[in-house]
């Protein structure tokens, strides 16, 4: 007896973020609280931004996340202000309420840039070499490279 299976293909990312799929509507979702955060933010206090987060919605509740049960409390006593600002957003006329989460909040950093600069010398080296190179790819290549040099009076 032989089974036979059906090879799925490959298929580009914006065909199945079109379709109206599983995926599609996590990345809506996405971008949704994205927004959502954004806009809260932008009318909190200075000092509150940094550490409220929009967690999801579910059941026409906005769940909102911070490290310190302080800044819950004010969100809390400003309930009514926070759901006409989120009624300003399409997509957010339904949510009727918050659920307020105190967890520890891990935000993503990205890891700092390791640049390197070239010295005018060595620019100056690489473009010389480049005029000389009949190679087309590495004649592209090398003038990059060189493009990357300081100038001349640094």
């Amino acid at each position: 007896m032989s089974i036979k299976v059906k090879r799925s293909r490959a298929q580009p990312i914006a065909r199945l973020l079109s379709k109206s799929g599983d995926i599609s509507q996590l990345m809506r979702l996405s971008r949704l609280i994205d927004q959502a955060q954004q806009h809260l933010r932008a009318h909190l206090p200075e000092e509150m931004r940094a550490h409220i987060f929009v967690g999801g919605f579910r059941e026409g509740r906005l769940t909102l996340i911070s490290g310190q049960a302080g800044w819950l409390t004010w969100l809390r006593f400003e309930q009514r202000r926070l759901l006409e600002l989120l009624h300003q957003l399409p997509g957010f006329e339904s949510v009727s309420g918050f659920t307020f989460k105190v967890r520890p909040v891990h935000p993503i950093v990205a890891p700092p840039r390791n640049t390197r600069s070239l010295s005018a010398d060595a620019g100056k080296t690489l473009a010389e070499c480049a005029e000389d190179t009949t190679n087309p790819t590495l004649k592209r290549a090398l003038e990059r490279l060189a493009s990357h040099a300081r100038p001349p009076n640094e």
